[in-house]
């Protein structure tokens, strides 16, 4: 009666996770790669709204700063649109060169080296986290610009709702959360475009006027601040409104769910990021300048700006509300970009090593479940730690975007200069790797020492320790990694002297069914260890293997096939050895995102062709087992044996010691 309720029970749980995330992906599905990947519009979308997004804080934060000097927004504007095409197609240049993705972690591994990847790695995962805290605040912020004062103490509960929302879309999958969240992007292209091309043109009378009085005004700051005073004051803006720029490289990190041929429409998705993010940046500033507009103490400038334009109109309460209210619901969508690709940096990052490798394994809906829980529980941490304050959290994100921009800025011009006998076109698109070198570098210098107090040192204390902890987690790998090679040396040519034996498996007779992964001394070790331990008793040997579609492999139909290829040449060595030992052998193998799931129905699979056996694994053994062993090692031998336990089929864990 208990098994039975128990199993009622297991059943409404998976019901419920089905009906919130959705139901598994059939990944032999050969048109799986062409559902799930994004056209470039709704890259544009998912990819892109987080480098549009940031036009709603980013120069809002550069027009404080000027103070009374606002007659520099014009400059401001101009340099906006600069950077935004320079860093835009620098990026471009990533795509061609870097078409598998990755983005800066990738540019600075391989351009610059290992350690200057995991530290271009490390900050973009904090920026990922910050991504999504940032944009969920400024949309909080933005929507409770129209609410009453009193209600502001929910905001913060609010953003955490909004983040709660987001985990759950991802875990459902990419395409599923952009595909909900379009409509938000598209009423705040129409919303903004109208109001930017409104307030400029409805001025067109003024523009005359307030460009004289630009002139006077810059002649009096000229001579009240000085030549180096005013170039000082409009670096600072500048720097200081370096959040427009956050979210470029978001589409050379994830080319990995785009649409066939990825390079074009990543390159697309890049064109019409920078075309919009330029036009709304520079055009927001414009308009601050041409309507005189003033920050309040509650309201957000564009929210001031929306209700200036359209104050004087019947239905303006209610246009302005729209256009409030979609900035507020793109930063929402923009904080996409966050679980989108911080998760596929933790898995690029985990099969290099730097990370523990649970990170790159998909669920059943073959998202990146692991990385998108760590992105947004640490998303709601920041939140409660800054209070949901975006002057300190923008700070945060912008020193380790333009970190990262740096690396792979400098990285590329490396490329150039290394390689300049085989691209013909390196004196083309050096001098722009350069300049955007210098303009990143020149942010990331100033708004470090300028915000260093105010939250720029617990970035940099943040981005310093996880860099520590990569190096200690590859650190412990490679020491693993050591340890097994002596074991390949050891036993990956056992010479055997005999017949191989090429009869069948007998079904009734006694079986040993092994788990294996690759073909290497843990699992040669593990059969001999049951040739040792049961002398005589096993007949047959059954090699099983999962593929493991992670996100190394989830790239392609041939990747996959690819990875079927290996493992099946993987399990024919494992029947050559046995067979060469003297015993009958076979192999069985499945497909599959998770080990324990896909490894146990396999070992049920074949415990029903052969009854009479055992179900064997291998397992690391550390001589001071340390805590973080768990953490790095998965316990998948232990897992599998409890569930076939519990399906009463015997199965044995043997120990492989380690060393270390």
């Amino acid at each position: 009666m208990a098994q039975n309720e128990s199993d009622e029970d297991a059943t409404l749980l998976e019901k419920v996770r089905q009906t919130v995330v959705g139901a598994p992906r059939n990944i032999k599905d050969p048109s799986l790669f062409h559902k799930l990947s994004l056209v470039p519009l709704l890259a544009w979308i998912g990819l892109g709204a987080d480098g549009l997004s940031s036009s709603s804080y980013g120069p809002e934060e550069a027009f404080r700063t000027l103070g009374p000097h606002t007659y520099l927004a014009v400059f401001l504007a101009l340099a906006t649109s600069l950077t935004v095409f320079i860093i835009s197609y620098a990026y471009s240049r990533i795509i061609e060169h870097f078409p598998s993705g990755g983005g800066g972690y990738i540019v600075a591994t391989h351009t610059l080296g290992p350690k200057a990847g995991v530290l271009s790695g490390s900050a973009l995962l904090v920026d990922y986290m910050l991504t999504i805290t940032v944009s969920i605040v400024a949309c909080g912020d933005a929507l409770f610009s129209f609410l009453p004062v009193a209600w502001q103490p929910y905001k913060i509960l609010f953003d955490l709702f909004l983040i709660l929302l987001l985990i759950v879309l991802n875990l459902r999958g990419v395409k599923e959360s952009v595909t909900f969240l379009a409509p938000i992007f598209i009423v705040f292209v129409l919303t903004h475009l109208f109001m930017i091309g409104y307030g400029i043109l409805s001025h067109l009378p003024q523009i005359g006027p307030v460009f004289h009085g630009i002139k006077t005004d810059f002649n009096a700051g000229l001579a009240s601040l000085g030549g180096m005073g005013m170039l000082a004051l409009f670096l600072r803006a500048y720097s200081l409104g370096g959040g427009t720029y956050t979210g470029i490289e978001a589409v050379a990190n994830g080319m990995q769910i785009l649409r066939d041929p990825k390079v074009q429409t990543g390159k697309k998705t890049m064109l019409y990021m920078s075309i919009s993010l330029a036009f709304t940046a520079s055009g927001l500033f414009l308009c601050y300048l041409l309507l005189r507009v003033t920050p309040g103490r509650s309201q957000t400038l564009n929210a001031i700006l929306a209700n200036t334009l359209y104050g004087g109109w019947s239905f303006g309460y209610a246009l302005a509300l729209v256009t409030i209210l979609s900035e507020g619901a793109l930063l929402l969508v923009g904080a996409q970009a966050g679980f989108i690709d911080g998760p596929r940096i933790m898995a690029n990052m985990a099969i290099d090593s730097w990370l523990p490798h649970r990170f790159a394994s998909l669920s059943e809906r073959l998202t990146m479940h692991n990385g998108v829980l760590l992105m947004g529980g640490a998303s709601i941490f920041l939140l409660f730690y800054t209070k949901a304050r975006i002057s300190s959290l923008v700070v945060m994100y912008a020193i380790n975007v333009f970190l990262t921009f740096s690396l792979s800025e400098i990285g590329m011009s490396t490329y150039f200069i290394r390689h300049r006998q085989r691209e013909k076109e390196w004196k083309k698109h050096l001098p722009v790797h350069l300049t955007g070198f210098v303009l990143c570098f020149t942010i990331l210098c100033i708004t470090s020492y300028e915000k260093f107090t105010e939250g720029g040192w617990l970035t940099l204390l943040i981005t310093g320790g996880l860099v520590l902890l990569c190096f200690l987690i590859h650190r412990h790998y490679k020491n693993v990694l050591k340890a097994v090679r002596k074991l390949d040396d050891l036993l990956l040519d056992i010479p055997t002297g005999r017949k191989p034996n090429m009869e069948r498996p007998d079904r009734d007779g006694m079986t040993a069914i092994q788990l294996v992964s690759g073909y290497n001394g843990f699992g040669v070790h593990t059969v001999l260890s049951v040739i040792r331990n049961f002398p005589g008793i096993y007949k047959n040997f059954i090699f099983a293997s999962v593929a493991v579609v992670d996100s190394g492999s989830f790239k392609g139909t041939q990747e996959m096939s690819n990875l079927e290829a290996a493992t099946r040449a993987t399990l024919q060595k494992y029947v050559d050895l046995a067979r060469r030992l003297g015993f009958a052998a076979d192999s069985r193998m499945a497909v599959g995102t998770d080990v324990v799931e896909s490894g146990t129905q396999l070992c049920k699979d074949i415990k029903r062709e052969f009854p009479r056996s055992t179900v064997f694994t291998g397992k690391l053994t550390f001589r001071h087992e340390k805590f973080y062993h768990k953490m790095l090692h998965n316990e998948t031998a232990f897992a599998i044996q409890r569930h076939l336990h519990w399906d009463e089929i015997s199965s044995m864990t043997l120990p492989i010691r380690m060393d270390l």
